[in-house]
């Protein structure tokens, strides 16, 4: 291809196409985040309960689950340009209309359905897809890296939509937060591309002389992910995987993702000092998970996860005792917690990809990503409803520390009957990502 001459030159093309996708992730993170800032002020103005505007946050939580496996295969469907532009556009529109909600119910709209579906398309699977499709050297590093994108978007959403509505209002953070996601679309429109193949190169890692891979399916998307499911459900290795990652959903995007700056009001910590520390968590986390990358290269991802799920767990623990330590106390949560956020998510990417293979790794972590989307709408919505009815957060948090240590130990029984995947596999060709 001509185009390919000239994208040759000193980089691969695929670091290209990672940084592009690194901005894109960010700001579909940033976006999904946002209303954790909105809670306490929609809650002050139109008197609703903290337990009914969690509800729609755990419906975009959910919808943020549920469409990740049609997402990868819309991806291979019509390429990931048009999907990641108009998940970006559906964002903006969503998120924006935000400005105009006068009833709690309009938020199951605007947030739950709306959001959900444009942040579902811009899941983490999308960052799984190019991986795999881009990269066989560094693999690992990039996931760590695009993964890294969700602790990005918050360090520079939170902290900026939480000023806004201290400062001006609640209503402006929305108007920033959707033009930030509009201004990303021709970017991406102009920057990235399908597969290797359409600028006339390899994968990184792989040789020149290497033979070209086969054409990539371009069945029913729908069809693709239900085979991959119908796989997925008779896998042992399946099940523990979808299993420790409803608790990874449970314990960071459900709790801490989503009450973190609520309960630090209730213990008199100001909303922007609130955001502060949870994007301060974010830069311990892009450093937790990017590491996370480049040690799922090096070692056993199922002991790398034990210890990811048990630190976390004993983090969450301490937690109710950390506001009662003033500054200190959230700070070392925030240090301790922020290293371990989503550094699940490389390991749990390769041992899926050594499930079921790296072809189809995107599909098959759609799938998984579907039940940590379950396990974090329902703590959205559970510890919403116990701080309605007790007063606090404690129970939510201690309860979610107890759930990772259970996943600690799930988590070393993957893999150890592997050879059950051998013969289903070529059936997942139709939903190859």
């Amino acid at each position: 291809m001509g185009g390919g001459v000239a994208i040759r030159g000193r980089r691969h093309y695929a670091w290209t196409v990672a940084a592009i996708t690194f901005l894109a992730l960010l700001v579909a993170a940033g976006m999904r985040s946002a209303p954790s800032v909105l809670i306490v002020p929609l809650e002050e103005e139109f008197g609703w309960t903290r337990a009914s505007i969690s509800v729609a946050i755990a419906l975009q939580l959910l919808l943020y689950g549920l469409i990740g496996p049609f997402a990868a295969g819309l991806v291979d469907r019509f390429g990931a340009r048009p999907i990641m532009a108009g998940g970006l556009a559906l964002m903006a529109v969503s998120f924006g209309a935000t400005f105009f909600v006068t009833a709690a119910w309009q938020l199951l709209v605007v947030w739950g359905v709306g959001m959900g579906l444009a942040t579902g398309a811009m899941a983490l699977v999308l960052g799984a897809i190019i991986a795999t499709r881009w990269f066989v050297a560094r693999r690992g590093l990039v996931m760590g890296l695009l993964t890294g994108s969700a602790a990005g978007g918050q360090l520079v959403f939170l902290p900026l939509l939480a000023n806004i509505v201290v400062h001006y209002s609640w209503r402006l953070s929305v108007m920033v937060a959707s033009i930030i996601a509009v201004a990303i679309i021709p970017v991406v429109l102009l920057l990235i591309r399908d597969q290797p193949a359409d600028v006339g190169l390899k994968p990184y890692g792989v040789p020149e002389d290497a033979p070209d891979e086969p054409p990539r399916s371009r069945a029913n998307p729908f069809g693709a992910a239900f085979a991959a499911l119908g796989i997925g459900l008779v896998s042992r290795d399946f099940w523990l995987l979808s299993g420790s990652f409803f608790i990874c959903g449970a314990s960071t995007l459900g709790l801490i993702g989503t009450h973190f700056i609520p309960a630090c009001m209730d213990h008199g910590i100001p909303e922007a000092t609130a955001a502060g520390i949870l994007a301060a968590m974010g830069i311990f986390n892009f450093i937790g998970t990017t590491a996370s990358g480049w040690l799922s290269d090096r070692f056993d991802s199922r002991h790398l996860l034990f210890w990811y799920y048990g630190l976390r767990g004993l983090s969450l623990l301490f937690l109710p005792y950390s506001f009662d330590l003033s500054f200190w106390g959230l700070s070392l949560f925030g240090v301790f917690y922020g290293l371990d956020w989503v550094a699940t998510v490389p390991p749990t990417v390769r041992l899926a990809a050594n499930a079921f293979g790296s072809q189809n790794a995107g599909v098959m972590f759609g799938w998984i990503s579907v039940v940590h989307q379950i396990g974090s709408a329902a703590v959205a919505f559970g510890a919403g409803y116990m701080r309605t009815q007790f007063g606090d957060y404690s129970s939510a948090f201690v309860i979610s520390g107890a759930l990772c240590l259970i996943a600690a130990v799930l988590v070393l029984g993957i893999g150890k009957t592997r050879r059950d995947h051998a013969t289903p596999r070529p059936a997942l060709a139709t939903a190859e990502s």
